[in-house]
């Protein structure tokens, strides 16, 4: 109990709840703004965590993560456009409500359920991570070799749409992963003779050319002058204990279902949104209203959307992988700080890691309070043309890589990775596959040549121990239910 208060006690100082309170508003903003979106925002605060303690910069990042979620759905609701495409199920219901009935009732709907559902998901956090990261202190490393590689199939063949071209990405991340010195052999891998290059990629300027940089020249192909408008009239009506009820069922089964998602890396909000919306629709006594402004239609999607961030900090803490592009980001940070995330986190910074498991929790309630106090301010900011998006959010890059390194190196590598992301982008190529293979890529490449050097060169040693014969099985699995999925669908489209 006494270290219970005093985990506490760590977490409630002013600059850990200012943290939360500036992430909370910046995730909202950007989540709201098509566009932009959770992950950009993440990764535009990422350096700011350089000059802050990691509990307290952390907080700020998982805050903007969870916010995030939650901002997508006000332009979704009050324009019919996500902010984000975990916000995407929630137009079908969302918008309809809000020109037939109340824009300020969806609002309410998607705060009240997105806030449980980020509670939900931080409980799980809580009871899973633990008992996983005990269970993960039996590997070695041929196990986070196996891991790595079930992290990189759940992105590259399990969570695209198109699987060649996620695999093209898984590679392409890994092969940016690589780039430095080679910490065995000493020899210089694709650093083109740039002394800057020796450490690898700067980490600021990769997310940031990735996610922002790139994202500005798909909005400038689109229109400088292109903005929306929001309709601000009753934003803030509230709910009845009737209303609230009605939206009990949806958002248990929604937060149960992003909780769940959230744990496998590679799927997160994007799906889980979409399965939760479906089995709501198909279990609920009315069906009919879904489509029309139903309340169960925003409630399930929401939820699903904040309680996935929980669940994908499970594998991140417990065994090291990011379960989602934004975790990605956030695992720059602990990173930066010299931590690294899997099982012995929580022995090697118990503090850090209690603070993050009850700060979570504070960043939901920190979102639902900012949330029904600033969403009548959101919808001006939605009608704010391009061109001013564009110069605000290129002088943040600029600001934030420089100050990574105040290497102006930095500053073109940016600009040239956002190019090449741009275009990846506009080809369809999965962002997120590329940013999660490369935060795995030294994982994998480390625990498969110390997996090597142990055994002398046997392949064997991934065969040694029921662990490792367990998950050799589960890729196996994986391969070939994809494998038998794919000649299904071909056989279906040819009959």
């Amino acid at each position: 109990m006494d270290l219970f208060f005093n985990d506490l006690a760590n977490l409630f100082n002013l600059t850990n709840i200012l943290c939360i309170l500036l992430g909370t508003v910046v995730g909202m903003v950007f989540g709201a703004l098509p566009g932009l979106g959770t992950v950009i925002a993440v990764a535009l605060l990422l350096p700011v965590t350089f000059t802050l303690p990691p509990l307290a910069g952390i907080l700020m990042l998982l805050a903007t993560y969870q916010a995030g979620e939650y901002g997508g759905s006000i332009s979704a609701i009050l324009l019919g456009v996500p902010g984000t495409p975990q916000a995407a199920a929630t137009v079908i219901d969302g918008h309809p409500m809000a020109v037939n009935e109340s824009p300020g009732k969806a609002l309410s709907f998607s705060l009240l359920s997105s806030s449980i559902g980020g509670i939900f998901g931080g409980l799980v956090l809580i009871f899973i991570s633990i008992p996983l990261a005990k269970f993960a202190l039996n590997f070695g490393s041929p196990e986070y070799f196996l891991l790595g590689v079930i992290g990189l199939m759940a992105v590259g063949l399990l969570s695209g749409t198109d699987k060649v071209k996620s695999s093209i990405s898984v590679l392409l991340g890994l092969m940016a992963g690589t780039v430095g010195v080679d910490t065995l052999t000493g020899v210089n891998r694709a650093t083109f003779n740039q002394p800057e290059l020796m450490d690898g990629i700067n980490l600021v300027a990769f997310l940031v050319g990735m996610f922002a940089i790139s994202e500005l020249f798909l909005m400038i192909s689109k229109g400088l002058n292109t903005s929306y408008s929001g309709d601000g009239r009753s934003l803030k009506t509230g709910l009845s204990a009737k209303e609230v009820k009605g939206i009990a069922k949806p958002t248990l089964i929604g937060s149960l279902i992003g909780a769940g998602t959230g744990i496998l890396p590679g799927i997160g909000g994007g799906a889980s949104c979409w399965f939760a919306y479906a089995v709501v629709s198909k279990t609920s006594k009315t069906p009919e209203a879904f489509g029309k402004g139903c309340a169960e239609g925003i409630a399930a999607p929401e939820s699903s959307n904040n309680a996935s961030a929980g669940g994908a900090l499970v594998p991140f803490l417990a065994l090291g992988i990011p379960g989602s592009a934004a975790i990605a980001i956030i695992m720059g940070a602990f990173i930066m700080h010299g931590i690294q995330p899997g099982p012995n986190v929580f022995t090697a910074e118990r503090d850090l890691v209690y603070g993050i498991f009850y700060g979570f929790i504070l960043t939901t309630v920190a979102m639902y309070l900012v949330g029904r106090l600033l969403t009548p301010a959101f919808s001006r900011v939605l009608v704010v043309p391009n061109s001013f998006l564009v110069a605000i959010v290129f002088v943040l890059c600029l600001i934030g890589i420089y100050a990574s390194k105040s290497a102006f190196f930095d500053l073109w590598l940016a600009l040239g990775i956002g190019v090449v992301f741009y275009i990846l982008k506009r080809l369809n190529y999965s962002v997120s596959s590329v940013i999660i293979a490369y935060v795995l890529a030294p994982i994998i490449e480390e625990n498969f040549r110390r997996s090597l050097t142990l055994s002398n060169g046997d392949y064997g040693v991934f065969f040694s121990s029921i662990y490792s014969i367990a998950l050799v099985l589960m890729i196996v699995a994986a391969l070939g239910g994809s494998i038998f999925a794919d000649i299904k669908k071909r056989r279906t489209t040819t009959g």
